[in-house]
């Protein structure tokens, strides 16, 4: 099944993909890895604030799930298709969260359950989830990875 078609089976849509807000670009490939920026999904995910704080853990997952969908539109920009993507190899999580908060790992879960669910073994992958003092925007969650691209 074409990872779009199951994207949408898992109620949901990719968004427009943004152009950055900043001095960056949304992805940039080198040989066949895809380094994919930062996204906090921040139009589809309204919610702000610290996880812990302002926003359960629970909502944090959704978050970080909403962050990934927003990097996946980063991704089909740069490729075209997201089913041209051979294996996801690392996810870097960055949670919003007071001081003394050590459950990032559940929070960016969001964004990892849902490549594995996408993906399959190939979306299983090397992560990072760090808890952070603030994010752009007073998001909760935000996400960015590296792919290997098929030939």
């Amino acid at each position: 099944m074409k990872a779009e078609q199951k994207l949408q089976e898992m109620g949901l849509t990719l968004p427009e993909p943004t152009s950055g807000v900043a001095s960056f670009i949304p992805s940039v490939q080198v040989d066949r890895l895809l380094y994919v920026s930062g996204n906090t999904g921040a139009r589809m995910y309204e919610q702000r604030g610290r996880v812990s704080q302002d926003l359960t853990v629970e909502q944090g997952y959704e978050a970080a799930k909403f962050a990934m969908v927003a990097a996946l539109a980063s991704v089909k920009a740069a490729l075209g298709d997201l089913d041209r993507v051979e294996r996801v190899v690392k996810l870097l999580g960055f949670v919003n969260a007071p001081e003394g908060f050590t459950d990032s790992p559940q929070v960016v879960n969001g964004a990892s359950d849902l490549l594995i669910e996408l993906y399959g073994d190939t979306g299983k992958h090397a992560r990072s989830a760090i808890g952070i003092a603030a994010l752009p925007g007073n998001a909760p969650v935000e996400v960015e990875m590296i792919l290997l691209v098929k030939e």
